[in-house]
């Protein structure tokens, strides 16, 4: 026994090997998380407080995390929270406005606030306004249907104790003041609407991605894998999973590893990875990519006249990203601001993934639902091509059509992110366009996955709450696990709409620690928002 031993350090020696690197090329965790981008990087954050014991390794494709869907040129940048996105709030058949979504969302962003907030006061994230600035949000559109559509959007809302604050007007000197650029030049005889809200935000998750995955790297139980890329997921005999990993570092040398649970959160590659695991649950979905591109200007006599982030309407057809807007984003430590976006296509499912991407997607259980898809949305596939016919003159004009006086020679065209909307199995249809983002999960929850789109990086918080309640749930439901969860979010668990002191004070409070603009209201004010919390909880 010993000469073998001994023959077996001797042949190591020989190639310049070691036990210690002969074990790393096997590694057991207990949770991996694939993709190096805000939502791994926020399940990670959470694990840290709630489970700091437990072994997390995360891998990453490139060489840096955060340089996909969650940097901050390829992310709008809003943080979602309704205020000022239209397609939030449709209009239903018989004209009113549906607001169930847009509570919902603002709601979500809420938590997503407190989770920062707490994770500045730990010492996790640093210096808030490298990450999250106060930006108004606004609203802006053009027509006598459309500013009937925001007046009554305008009303509805002034049902929800959510978006108290929110300003209305159809004065055109009104909205000047707001934001003259998108006035002057414009014709008098135009008819506008517009909303404003002072307290929206500006937010970089490139960089909360960042810090958050350098803290996580100061834990000994935490291992980040820059330059690996999965290439295959195997289930384990114990439930395990086994992931093979080309270590891009070494010439694609083969490393292994088994974890007992297993997150992707790879952004557009998401879905071809779950459909590695084999899992029941992956069939029912297909993939659709939509990319973007952006107008930018970095001319800081142009910048700082706009300080907002206007929505208009979208055109027919257009996927949800797609809606205008003229943008204030704090990138690269300067103010600039873009306008777009205008869409792109590609079939890859990453901006650096591969033109294969979708086909290698398409499997016998997902190809009727996209075609289905396909012949259902005919006004998305028109408005796709429309976008790619577009000229430089034709996207001034668009511009143009926000920022009248806008000038050629101050803006250029960059690429943002690629985006992957799910195509979903249905019964009746054979498959629908599902907007926004889903979690999927196998039976056992030893498996998840983060599919989709907007408003996903605004929501990454209570979304991986969400998860981690359907995969870990012997732990959520621990007392230990739900003190430390109020302890980060306060409002965990209640409802802010129709709770006027619980919304007030979540909003200074994080405000204060996010160094971000926020003015209490007035003892009036507070009785007349009373009235309307009394109403809201009364239906």
């Amino acid at each position: 026994m010993r000469k073998t031993a001994l023959l077996l350090k001797l042949c190591m020696n020989a190639f310049g090997l070691s036990k210690h690197a002969v074990a790393e090329d096997k590694e057991d965790v207990d949770v991996l998380l694939i993709g190096g981008g805000i939502m791994s990087a926020t399940l990670g954050a959470y694990l840290q407080e709630l489970e700091p014991d437990w072994s997390v390794t995360m891998v990453e494709r490139l060489d840096k995390v955060a340089e996909e869907s969650s940097n901050g040129w390829n992310n709008a940048g809003t943080g979602h929270s309704a205020l000022a996105e239209l397609n939030y709030t449709p209009e239903k058949a018989d004209g009113s406005v549906d607001i169930s979504k847009a509570i919902d969302i603002n709601e979500s962003f809420q938590v997503s606030r407190q989770f920062w907030a707490a994770l500045v006061q730990k010492g996790v994230l640093h210096h808030p306004r490298s990450f999250i600035n106060t930006t108004p949000h606004m609203s802006l559109v053009f027509g006598d249907d459309n500013v009937n559509f925001l007046r009554k959007r305008y009303e509805a809302l002034q049902k929800s104790t959510l978006f108290r604050g929110m300003e209305y007007s159809e004065d055109a000197a009104q909205i000047a003041q707001w934001v003259p650029l998108m006035m002057q030049g414009r014709d008098p005889q135009q008819k506008v609407a517009a909303t404003r809200t002072p307290i929206g935000t500006d937010v970089n998750f490139g960089e909360i991605t960042r810090q958050l995955i350098a803290s996580l790297t100061k834990s000994p139980n935490f291992n980040l894998k820059t330059r690996h890329e999965v290439r295959d997921i195997t289930r384990n005999a114990d439930g395990s999973w086994q992931v093979t990993l080309a270590d891009l570092n070494n010439n694609g040398a083969k490393k292994l590893i088994r974890a007992k649970r297993l997150f992707i959160g790879a952004g557009g590659a998401a879905l071809p990875l779950l459909q590695k695991t084999g899992i029941p649950e992956a069939k029912n979905y297909a993939g659709f990519p939509v990319g973007g591109s952006f107008l930018v200007t970095e001319n800081q006599a142009v910048v700082k006249q706009h300080l907002a982030k206007v929505y208009g309407k979208a055109s027919v057809g257009a996927p949800p990203m797609s809606v205008p807007h003229m943008d204030t984003r704090m990138l690269d430590g300067k103010q600039v601001l873009l306008f777009g976006p205008f869409a792109t296509f590609s079939t890859r499912f990453l901006k650096t993934g591969s033109l294969w991407d979708m086909f290698g997607s398409v499997t016998a259980s997902n190809l009727l639902p996209m075609v289905r898809v396909g012949l259902d949305n005919f006004n998305l596939v028109k408005y796709l091509v429309s976008q790619l016919l577009l000229s430089d003159d034709d996207r001034h004009t668009a511009l143009k059509a926000y920022f009248p006086q806008a000038k050629k020679e101050d803006w250029h065209l960059v690429q943002a992110g690629q985006r992957v909307q799910i195509i979903k199995k249905d019964a009746k249809k054979g498959g629908v366009l599902r907007l926004g983002t889903e979690v999927v999960t196998s039976q056992d929850g030893t498996v998840s996955a983060l599919l989709g789109a907007s408003p996903g990086a605004s929501t990454a918080a209570p979304i991986m709450l969400n998860l981690m309640q359907q995969v870990f749930k012997e732990q959520f439901a621990t007392p230990e696990w739900q003190a430390k969860l109020k302890a980060m979010i306060p409002c965990y668990g209640q409802k802010l709409n129709g709770n006027i002191s619980a919304t007030e004070q979540e909003l200074a409070e994080t405000s204060r620690i996010l160094q971000l603009d926020y003015a209490p209201m007035t003892p009036a004010a507070a009785n007349d928002e009373a009235s309307l919390s009394t109403a809201v909880a009364g239906k």
